[in-house]
């Protein structure tokens, strides 16, 4: 199995900043792509920034400029730094991975959720 766990989440102001981590664990042999998930309170689940093994980034025009999302590959880490913090940004964030890793000597793919963490803009 692989688990991520997230940290970074809390209040903050309109126009604040937050920075998100995502730790994945495990026998990992590599992790393809890497994503910063959200859910706000009766809306569903929003794909909203996206980072490649090799580094390349996508993000839905609602965040773009604001957040960056960034990973470290010698640690199994992604963050997302979050700026310009909106009311609207308020949610629960989760990452989500998927790659491969060791399962009794097999190579075996993954896909994988952290528990989330939430985040507050008000004032």
């Amino acid at each position: 199995q692989v688990q991520l766990v997230e940290s970074g989440g809390g209040l903050v102001q309109p126009g604040g900043s937050l920075r998100l981590s995502c730790t994945a664990s495990g026998r990992i042999s590599g992790i393809a792509s890497m994503n910063w998930y959200r859910q706000a309170p009766g809306q569903q689940r929003e794909l909203f920034a996206t980072i490649t093994s090799g580094g390349d980034t996508v993000y839905v025009d609602s965040v773009k400029g604001r957040f960056t999302i960034s990973r470290d590959n010698t640690k199994n880490t992604m963050y997302l730094q979050m700026n310009s913090l909106k009311p609207e940004d308020t949610a629960t964030y989760y990452c989500g991975a998927n790659g491969k890793y060791w399962r009794g000597g097999v190579l075996t793919d993954f896909e994988s959720w952290g528990q989330g963490t939430q985040v507050t803009v008000s004032s």
